[in-house]
């Protein structure tokens, strides 16, 4: 990936952190500052789905926060399989209304 490229995907990836932080912080308004009710119950529950698939454990570390039903995924994970594997698992836990991806990959050096 060359410097321009680069510096596109760091831009668009900025971005969707940046919407998404706006998102979440209109929904602790709503909610309050503990979440809506039910958010710690998904968060548990994704976390128990994530128990089951060894190839999410570690050395991947995905952290789950909910807020108002929507379920953010922030870490690190090794593969891009791995990565849709989380988001696929977090969007079947009942209750979960969107998964926002804010996980990375190991940069590779290019």
């Amino acid at each position: 990936m060359n410097k321009t490229n680069f510096r596109h995907a760091f831009i668009a990836l900025l971005a969707a952190v940046v919407f998404a932080g706006c998102a979440a912080v209109e929904e602790r308004e709503h909610c309050g500052a503990g979440g809506c009710p039910g958010d710690d119950k998904i968060t548990e529950q994704v976390e128990a789905a994530f128990e089951q698939h060894t190839e999410l454990r570690p050395p991947n570390i995905v952290h789950v926060q909910t807020l108002g039903g929507v379920v953010y995924l922030n870490g690190q994970v090794s593969t891009d399989l791995q990565r849709s594997t989380a988001v696929s698992v977090a969007k079947s836990v009942p209750g979960v209304k969107k998964v926002v991806d804010n996980l990375n990959l190991p940069y590779q050096g290019r």
